[in-house]
């Protein structure tokens, strides 16, 4: 998934920034459709991860749907394109707030694909807030805390409701229960890009809807 990510920045000019929009509005989409929720409670990460999430609360907010955002490192650590998304956010008025409470539905935006080792410090204590949750949680991309190559979770590790899992599913999502319901979400990777590494995706996968149901049900 590096690999796809550097293509699509580095080849194709696609921008991080674009991606970050597609998977945000899908993983919205996803939470309306799903839970139909009327509050929901984004987690959300320094990195890509947490740029989706907090895309996807601009979108929820926009729906009408009641939104707050607790941030897992000070706003002053975020990459440059997560800060844009939160600097949207919270010019259209998202509270951004310290502590979680609850709500119909938690987003873990916190940790991506790129996780190395266990969680630690502030990010780890809102992953163990979030296992002694009741309501459901939908993870982007992956559960925080979980390893997405070997599919090991980690101390601590997010147990989701549903997942949705971009441009491809990785193979650790796959080797274990706690992904939930397992979604694949479009961010416009062309088939191109595939073709690379010689994966076989279908073509027409996205055809008719811009999230597709991996796991059976």
């Amino acid at each position: 998934m590096r690999e796809v990510d550097r293509i699509m920045i580095e080849d194709l000019h696609i921008e991080l920034i674009q991606m970050m929009e597609n998977a945000g509005r899908n993983l919205a989409r996803l939470a309306v459709a799903r839970f139909a929720p009327a509050r929901v409670l984004v987690l959300a990460g320094s990195g890509g991860n947490g740029g989706g999430g907090l895309v996807a609360a601009r979108h929820l907010a926009n729906h009408g749907v009641g939104v707050e955002v607790v941030l897992g490192k000070d706003p002053g650590e975020l990459g440059d394109v997560p800060a844009r998304q939160l600097d949207a956010v919270a010019r259209m008025g998202v509270p951004i707030v310290a502590e979680p409470s609850p709500a119909d539905l938690y987003i873990d935006a916190l940790i991506g694909y790129s996780l190395t080792g266990n969680p630690w410090g502030r990010i780890a204590e809102l992953i163990e807030w979030l296992g002694g949750q009741p309501e459901p949680i939908l993870a982007l991309d992956t559960p925080s805390g979980l390893d997405v190559t070997t599919g090991e979770p980690g101390t601590p590790s997010v147990t989701a409701t549903a997942t949705l899992t971009l441009a491809a599913p990785k193979t650790g999502l796959l080797e274990t229960e706690v992904v939930g319901e397992l979604y694949l979400g479009d961010i416009s990777v062309p088939p191109s890009v595939y073709d690379v590494f010689g994966a076989s995706m279908p073509v027409d996968l996205f055809a008719e809807q811009a999230v597709v149901r991996l796991s059976p049900g």
